[in-house]
């Protein structure tokens, strides 16, 4: 299992609506809402194997809304 976090940057007004839309998705097992640079923090967790830029493009970059992203790769959960 691969666990991953993603910083998105949304469209101004558009921060609840992406943070629903990756609830309804279910794609996510966590979203925070939060300050500084990016409106929203998701994580994520793939099985071993999957491509996390692939999954990504094709699972986050496509809820309307999101303006910018960045991927956060972790190696080990303490």
């Amino acid at each position: 299992m691969q666990t991953f976090f993603v910083e998105i940057k949304c469209h101004l007004g558009r921060t609840y609506a992406v943070a629903s839309a990756l609830a309804e998705a279910e794609i996510a097992s966590e979203i925070y809402s939060t300050a500084g640079s990016f409106d929203v923090l998701a994580k994520f967790h793939v099985d071993d194997g999957v491509d996390v830029g692939h999954f990504v493009g094709e699972k986050v970059h496509r809820i309307p809304g999101i303006a910018d992203t960045r991927t956060l790769i972790t190696f080990k959960a303490f």
